[in-house]
């Protein structure tokens, strides 16, 4: 019987023939934390007593980067000194988001077991990894023991197929599929993600629908290792003799197979609450909004700044709207501005801030005020999720939070393209 992607990685890292639903001790190839979790990963590694650890691991200052108050302060030097004394690595403030700036450093590669203090660590399976969250204590244990058991995920195979229309990108196919499976209808599953639409997009867009699986309850996914990957990896001087891309049987055996086309899908919205709670633009064309956002580990990379500046070139982000623009990484930014992006979005009215997280997660640089609707590309739009419990948020792709910013309410980005 053959096996999946998930089934063949973990087998490799428990040393045995494993399958779906067997339990499996796993040697772990990389881990990290970011500064919401270092905190107790660092209290859990002195309780233990760990003078090395035996696994990678870094650590990432993004979700409040740089501090906004003392107490943040305090976590940041904490991070800081833990990093010196313990030869950790740590990508500082400006640096960028956990889930850009740790594929961008080329230590994680196609076949790798990666676990991150982070619920959206299964980003990097739009890489070939098989990386999924935890919790610091987790982590911790990662590190003490160079493992961790796992539960082997039984898996979903999703081919996307047609051509994606105009004005339709990869965070409106996620946000259709989440929308037709549900919160929790892929509950600790791994997903394979095949197709045309899959292979001619680039890992930008691969990372985008990689990074939202878990919104349906996934454990992680698993996008194709072809070219583009490879030119990829190239571009961060990883040696392509260091590449084994891991791919599934033909025989393997999935728990479920979905077929979506596409071809005929219009710009996503999701509407507060829940991720789930999808309904196509036009059907929202009156709400007004009072912030537009773009950026985030979703949509934070150099083309979705480029879909976002062909919208807002020579336009203007309309009066009593404030729009907020984070790369996703230094990297990002460097190669934003050198294409003059930078300069479209602060002539267009729009605010650029530091690369993190800030805006997504509430803790700095855009939390909304009481009853503000804020259109934004991040994954989630929980009540509370950017700092107001009071406040509304819809997700969208970046052409569409653009065309919003300059309309002041929620805008097909067809108008616009």
């Amino acid at each position: 019987m053959g096996k999946t992607i998930a089934e063949k990685i973990l087998s490799v890292h428990a040393h045995k023939d494993v399958s779906a639903g067997d339990f499996a001790l796993c040697d772990i190839d990389f881990t990290f934390g970011q500064d919401g979790t270092s905190s107790i990963i660092i209290d859990r590694v002195k309780e233990l007593g760990l003078t090395s650890f035996k696994t990678s691991f870094c650590m990432v200052i993004d979700h409040s980067a740089p501090s906004p108050n003392e107490g943040v302060s305090r976590v940041h030097k904490k991070m800081r000194d833990f990093s010196q004394n313990y030869a950790v690595k740590l990508f500082d403030v400006g640096c960028g988001v956990c889930h850009q700036v740790i594929p961008e450093s080329g230590k994680i590669l196609p076949g790798d077991l990666v676990l991150g203090a982070d619920s959206h660590t299964c980003t990097y399976g739009a890489l070939g990894i098989f990386s999924t969250g935890v919790g610091s204590t987790d982590l911790a244990v990662a590190l003490a023991t160079g493992k961790n058991w796992f539960k082997v995920p039984a898996t979903y195979k999703i081919t996307i197929k047609g051509k994606l229309p105009k004005g339709v990108y990869a965070k409106d196919v996620i946000l259709h599929i989440i929308a037709s499976l549900g919160a929790n209808g892929a509950t600790y599953k791994a997903i394979e993600f095949y197709g045309p639409v899959i292979s001619s997009m680039d890992i930008d867009g691969r990372m985008t629908i990689a990074n939202m699986v878990v919104e349906m309850g996934a454990k992680c996914c698993f996008m194709p290792v072809d070219e583009k990957t490879l030119l990829w990896f190239k571009k961060r001087k990883v040696n392509k003799n260091k590449i084994r891309p891991v791919c599934a049987d033909p025989d393997a055996v999935y728990e479920k197979e979905f077929v979506f086309d596409v071809s005929r899908l219009v710009p996503q919205i999701s509407i507060p609450h829940n991720v789930d709670t999808v309904e196509p633009v036009n059907k929202l064309s009156s709400i007004k909004i009072q912030q537009a956002y773009i950026g985030t580990c979703t949509n934070g990379r150099l083309s979705d700044l480029k879909v976002a500046a062909s919208i807002l070139k020579n336009r203007r982000v309309t009066s009593g709207v404030r729009c907020i623009i984070a790369p996703a990484s230094r990297e990002i930014f460097q190669e934003a501005l050198s294409l003059g992006l930078i300069d479209i979005f602060i002539k267009a009215g729009a605010c650029v801030v530091v690369p993190g997280c800030g805006p997504c997660v509430g803790t700095h640089n855009g939390i909304p005020a009481d009853n503000e609707n804020v259109i934004s590309t991040a994954n989630r739009n929980f009540k509370g999720r950017m700092g107001n419990p009071n406040a509304f948020i819809y997700l969208a792709s970046p052409a569409t939070v653009a065309a919003s910013a300059i309309t002041g309410k929620i805008t097909d980005p067809r108008n616009f393209l």
